[in-house]
């Protein structure tokens, strides 16, 4: 039986352009808004930033504001945003694609296994998608007043995940605006989604306001049910210290989630009931953390200059992989 190793992941989203010093852990997260409006030049900075990380995997979403990484959307918007200087999506894209260190996913899934002989040596499944709610014309938007469509887009994450990497937030999750007064821009389809699958981990960003984390148990006696929200204290607001979120049961209670997974061959399955969410033997996740990540801190036009946030770094416990299929480096299964 595969031990469970504490893994330090580095969440980031909302650079903006922005080279956020970085403390030290396994795997870093981006959800998105790498650049401001998705240029080669921009692209190009941001990523010599992320593959100087030193991290043993780095996974990067794309946000709105990525706008070249969105094919569709740039060939019908582009000029609005770059009249005099067309960018080449395929060559903004490759930036990503191509990097010998970092995991670009796209609405899509991956398997990371740490294998460094100085590192945790974990595993774990990641699902990473740029999509938001559509607010303005920018990439990645979808419809979510539609019911329908916003489901069939969510329904695509697979319910083995570990962690849920998305630009939007989830419906009433680290997604109000003070300054407005009110929530604006998290997903309901997406939080259904999450209920669903129940991560241990869901890093997202877009609503600058939310940055923060907080801790969710899911009530599994009703369909989409929540049975409270604990909100997490920053320990590094107003001085030096780090903004960490412990889930491993070190500082802070652990997370009520140990990562069940689906049965053999059940793979396909959705849980349409007790029966066979028993069968599939995953009560054991029962609540997941939720960290909007954003590092840009001000709004535009900045007056006063741009401020920033810290990234948040979460503490997770995932299993272990045995130690007679050790290799150097990590491997990332795309499916």
């Amino acid at each position: 039986m595969a031990l469970t190793r504490r893994t330090r992941f580095v969440c980031v989203s909302d650079t903006h352009n922005y080279a956020v010093s970085l403390p030290k852990g396994d795997v870093l997260i981006h959800a998105g808004d790498i650049t401001n409006k998705g240029s080669y030049s921009e692209l190009s900075k941001a990523v010599r930033w992320l593959e100087a990380a030193d991290f043993e995997a780095k996974i990067v979403v794309a946000g709105n504001h990525d706008i070249t990484l969105d094919r569709e959307f740039y060939s019908q918007h582009g000029r609005s945003f770059h009249n005099q200087d067309p960018q080449s999506p395929d060559l903004c894209l490759s930036l990503l694609t191509s990097s010998p260190s970092i995991t670009y996913l796209s609405h899509s899934s991956a398997t990371v296994r740490l294998a460094s002989p100085s590192g945790p040596r974990t595993t774990f499944k990641v699902f990473g998608s740029p999509h938001a709610p559509r607010h303005g014309l920018w990439a990645f938007y979808y419809d979510a007043e539609t019911p329908a469509a916003a489901k069939t887009l969510w329904d695509e994450v697979p319910l083995d995940a570990d962690v849920v990497v998305t630009h939007t937030p989830p419906r009433g999750h680290r997604d109000e605006t003070p300054a407005e007064g009110r929530t604006v821009g998290g997903c309901e389809a997406l939080r259904r989604a999450l209920w669903r699958v129940r991560p241990r981990l869901a890093v997202c960003g877009h609503i600058h306001d939310g940055r923060g984390a907080e801790r969710v148990t899911w009530d599994l006696g009703g369909a989409f049910a929540e049975r409270q929200t604990v909100p997490w204290r920053d320990p590094a607001e107003g001085n030096n210290k780090m903004s960490l979120v412990d889930l491993t049961g070190r500082r802070a209670p652990a997370l009520d989630n140990d990562g069940s997974r689906i049965a053999s061959g059940e793979e396909g399955q959705r849980e349409s009931g007790v029966s066979v969410e028993e069968a599939l033997g995953r009560w054991s996740r029962r609540e997941t953390c939720i960290v909007n990540a954003a590092i840009m801190k001000s709004r535009y036009p900045h007056v006063g200059g741009k401020e920033f946030y810290k990234p948040i770094v979460v503490d997770v416990a995932l299993p272990g992989w045995e130690e007679a299929d050790r290799s150097a480096g990590a491997t990332v299964v795309l499916p």
